[in-house]
């Protein structure tokens, strides 16, 4: 497994947002004098690109005792992320017809990588997750999703609302999984470009990804049962995507 990066030092970590690199959180000791002119563009900047700050003791510093760190360091995400903006005129040059899967602050990092990894065994060519609320691209992650994470392409987006309608813009179909629907899965067509939303483990689907969604899908469960592990819920949805598109019978 590919050892985390640790980027250490205030004009290090600048230069890194600055050079669009992934990085999956920045800490800052707690304690630290914010005066400096360069403490305040590092924080201004990590809110600009909606990166992950985190406060911490002097403790979580100490294996970086030797070097100079003046109380930040950063740990680099070990896989490349995109925008969905620049992956998906590729796919249709390519004459491809896109399955991407939008994932709505799926926060349980072992849902995470089931997800990936059934994205990419059913051929999902991307998965778009936010840039804050979501499971942390690690090697947890990685080792849950069976090494698929390195597969798909992950996009990071900041607005996911304007992903999404960029989306339906550029001739996608949006679908959310949700309970809430009276549509099952089977009975929706899925058989053009098909952006899937599955929405997080307790609070479901944000009601605005819902509003703008085209379509609502359901699968339904036992009376008296709760609904299905969002894991699942995508398997199953996933799976009959598969099916339409390649006229599979299983």
């Amino acid at each position: 497994m590919k050892k985390l990066e640790i980027v250490y030092g205030i004009h290090p970590l600048i230069e890194a947002i600055i050079a669009k690199k992934t990085i999956r959180k920045i800490f800052f000791q707690k304690g630290l004098k914010k005066a400096s002119n360069s403490y305040k563009k590092l924080r201004d900047l990590s809110k600009k690109e909606h990166i992950p700050i985190q406060t911490v003791s002097k403790q979580k510093f100490f294996q970086l005792k030797n070097k100079n760190h003046q109380g930040v360091f950063a740990v680099l995400s070990p896989i490349k992320t995109y925008h969905i903006e620049d992956l998906l005129p590729i796919f249709y040059e390519k004459g491809q017809n896109p399955l991407l899967i939008i994932l709505d602050r799926i926060t349980d990092v072992r849902n995470f990588g089931s997800i990936i990894r059934t994205a990419a065994c059913a051929g999902a060519d991307a998965i778009i997750i936010p840039k804050k609320d979501t499971a942390m691209i690690g090697s947890d992650s990685i080792k849950t999703s069976s090494g698929a994470l390195f597969q798909v392409p992950i996009c990071q987006e900041k607005n996911m609302l304007n992903t999404i309608e960029f989306l339906t813009n550029s001739g996608l179909k949006i679908v959310s999984a949700t309970e809430k629907s009276n549509i099952y899965w089977y009975n929706i067509d899925f058989s053009g470009p098909t952006a899937l939303i599955l929405g997080n483990e307790e609070k479901g689907i944000s009601s605005k990804y819902l509003k703008i969604s085209y379509e609502q899908a359901k699968i339904p469960s036992i009376k008296g049962v709760s609904s299905l592990n969002v894991s699942v819920a995508c398997g199953v949805i996933l799976y009959e995507i598969f099916r339409q598109r390649t006229k599979t019978r299983f």
